[in-house]
Parts: structure tokens; sequence; C-alpha cells
């Protein structure tokens, strides 16, 4: 059975209480229709387009099949480069996957971790310099991991996984830390006003799934999870720019909420208005807050007050 027509353009944003009330974003939302909730966050938003997507999804394998398309049958959990900061009452991580890596670096830093992994019996593969993958044997049992989402601006303690099934990656994580504290590449990126590669975070573990079922016929996004499970999916995916984003058809999502609110505003605001006179377009925010808005909408002029 095929599914049904996507009859509107969908625009994933950032969280709405980040926009301020009085922001360019939040007045899109004037004359549009509220609709009820989406899937709050990252991961648990996929699952409003595509269906079993979750904190608890493959991510890893996922992510590595569509850049190396030898994910198998084997088990995958990302491994990320992460920045952690020490403080008086733990460790916060603050940054993870995002640390623009080149990948000389990468390899420098993974040839560090190697006699680590090799002693666990775990193989780490650096997939791209911001996402690097551990493989396992088929039907490694693992703990419970949180991702990076759940984790960010957190004590590490709280997110570590738990249990005697836990106990040897809690150590393994330690080990890498310690590896990667006084790596002199890290006193490099500082001087450069880089953050330090001082650990690696783990989640998303798993073996590949089949392809997750969508309404959507096409994806814009850089995210690379987004776009490799649109790819599963046998759908289109465009790289995000000005271009696309202004030609987007319904049943299109346009990924933009793993971007600042002031570039938004100063880059795709006029491409996001521009589309919303011609297009049905549902913004989603990535706090779960819905909206719908049509063409002649722009006709309710009466709608002046704060949504």
């Amino acid at each position: 059975m095929t599914a049904k027509p996507e009859t509107t353009v969908h625009l994933w944003l950032p969280a709405l209480p980040a926009t301020g009330t009085a922001s360019a974003l939040r007045a899109l939302l004037l004359r549009a229709d509220r609709l009820s909730n989406g899937r709050a966050g990252y991961l648990a938003g996929l699952g409003d387009y595509f269906a079993g997507a979750d904190n608890s999804m493959a991510a890893a394998a996922t992510t590595r099949e569509h850049v190396a398309h030898d994910a198998g049958e084997d088990t995958w959990l990302s491994a990320d480069p992460a920045w952690v900061q020490p403080e008086m009452n733990g460790v916060r991580l603050l940054a993870c996957g995002q640390l623009q890596l080149t990948r000389d670096e990468a390899l420098a830093f993974a040839d560090a971790l190697r006699p680590a992994f090799d002693d666990a019996g775990i193989a780490l593969e650096i997939t791209t310099p911001d996402r690097w993958h551990l493989r396992l044997p088929p039907n490694t049992q693992l703990p419970t991991f949180s991702a990076p989402e759940q984790a960010l601006g957190e004590d590490l303690s709280q997110h570590l996984p738990q249990g005697a099934e836990g106990k040897r990656w809690r150590v393994l994580i330690n080990d890498i830390q310690v590896l990667l504290h006084q790596h002199p590449l890290n006193s490099a990126r500082r001087a450069r006003g880089l953050a330090p590669v001082n650990s690696l975070w783990l989640w998303g573990g798993g073996a590949l799934s089949p392809p997750l079922p969508t309404t959507l016929t096409g994806v814009i996004s850089d995210d690379l999870l987004l776009t490799a499970l649109a790819v599963r999916a046998d759908i289109e995916t465009l790289a995000r720019t000005e271009a696309a984003v202004a030609a987007a058809a319904n049943g299109w999502l346009i990924d933009l909420q793993d971007l600042p609110i002031r570039e938004i505003e100063s880059v795709w605001l006029p491409l996001i208005d521009a589309l919303m006179h011609r297009r049905s377009l549902r913004l989603h925010f990535a706090s779960g807050e819905r909206w719908q808005s049509k063409p002649w909408h722009r006709w309710r002029l009466w709608r002046r007050g704060e949504r």
C-alpha cells in the first residue's frame, strides 16, 4: 500500500524558546494555525518523519552504512570525538561530533587510542573526521548509552552506561580520556581557538535495521543521520543550499534544526517567507511545537498578538 502523498512542505527548526518572543522567526507564527505537538528533540523528532526512529535507534550502523557501505551484520557503536570539561563536582560534556577536525587530526588522535581498543578487541573506524565508529561482532549485547543531545551540558556521571554490563565501557571511556588528555594536538588546537578532543562519546549502538518507512518525498539537509535515513528509504536528498530551499515542493523536509537562530533569520528566513506565499508549510520546532501555514493565511491581518 502506497502512503498518501504529503500536501505540505515540512520545516524543522531549533527549539522555540531559543527564538525569543520578538524574533522574526516567531513572527511567522502569527497567522499560522497551531497544531498538536510533534516529538521533541533530535532523535525522537526524526520519528515524526521516519516511523520507528527514536532515542534507541541504531544510528551508528545507519551512518556507517551510508558512508562506507560495510555495516553488514556487525554491531556498531558511534564513538564521536568530544570535548569534556572537568569541574568541581564532575565532568561536563560541552561538545560532540562537531569539533572541526581535519582528516589528519582524526587519524593522529585515533593512532593514540588504538592500543586501548585493540586490548578490548574492538575495531575503531574513522568514518569521517567528526564521525567515528566502533565495529563489534554480530549480536554483541550493549548497555544503554545516552545520545549526545541527552548529555550535552550535563555531568557525565549521569549518562555513563550503568551496571555490570556497563562497567567494561566505563573503564574504556576512562582510558580514552587519559590517552587524549595530554595529546600534543590539543595544545595546537587550543592555540588556534579550537576545542580540544579529550574524550569520545559512545552512542547509537546496534545492528543495521531495515529501512524506516516515511511519507516524505525528499529531504534537504546537511545532517548525516537524516540523510542516511532518507537514502535507505529510497527518497531524494539534497544538500542544504538556498536554491534547494527556494524550490522545495510538497512532501519535502527542510532541515534547519541544527542552525543558530541568527543564521536562520539572516540567511534562510527570506526564502522561507517566500515559500510560505506559494506553498503550505508545516513548522516543527525541536522543542515539539508545530504550526501549519497556508498561502492564504497572509491575509489574516487581524492576527497581531504574540503566539
